[in-house]
């Protein structure tokens, strides 16, 4: 299954784009976020991805941040969601956004979006309530990932460390804070997600 691709960015729409990995191009439906982090044609880029397979397709969906690739695969878990509506969402309301809707139950929002009905806004809640808090691991935390501040390999390999040391047991608002403490002091070659984890490691044990 392909979680990551990096190569030369081909082509690209507001709805899908093609990126060239060694000379074989793999085309990703993207959401309008997605693609307004996109590079030039002919440069490099990183997108992480959601592969869906079907008996008669396999579908690539590329994101520029771990927050987005989350809540597709949450989008897509609730009934009635597919891979097109759920990048509609995306396409719609940025992360963040969506997450307080569905908090605090705003239905009226979440029905603006397109191919979003109020029946399909008060399954959203239903279903998501509990289970939105897992996103963002750092966007609440330091706003860099959701801000665009930090580069997208940067701001996945923070995603990426900051989901690993919860899967390892360590509390959200912990893990939030010293991942915070370390995309403001370490300049952007030395946020890998193996430098972050095992720096994010020490600081953590030391609590």
């Amino acid at each position: 299954m392909i979680a990551k691709l990096y190569g030369i960015l081909d082509e690209s729409n507001f709805t899908s784009c093609i990126v060239n990995v060694q000379g074989v191009g793999y085309l990703l439906s993207i959401p309008l976020s997605t693609f307004d982090r996109l590079p030039l044609p002919g440069e490099a880029v990183t997108l992480l991805v959601c592969t869906q397979v079907r008996e008669d397709a396999i579908t690539l969906f590329g994101f520029a941040t771990p927050e987005e690739k989350a809540l597709f695969e949450l989008l897509i878990t609730v009934s009635g969601i597919g891979g097109k509506l759920a990048l509609s969402v995306l396409s719609s309301m940025p992360v963040g956004n969506f997450c307080s809707a569905i908090g605090s139950g705003d239905v009226k929002s979440l029905s603006r979006i397109s191919g979003v009905g109020k029946r399909t806004a008060e399954r959203l809640i239903v279903d998501l309530r509990d289970k939105v808090t897992t996103l963002g691991t750092v966007t609440a935390a330091s706003g860099a990932t959701a801000a665009g501040k930090l580069p997208p390999e940067a701001a996945a390999a923070v995603g990426d460390a900051g989901m690993a040391l919860e899967q390892l047991g360590f509390k959200r608002d912990h893990v939030n804070q010293v991942l915070q403490e370390l995309a403001e002091s370490l300049p952007a070659e030395e946020l890998t997600s193996e430098n972050l984890l095992r720096r994010a490691l020490l600081a953590l044990n030391r609590v």
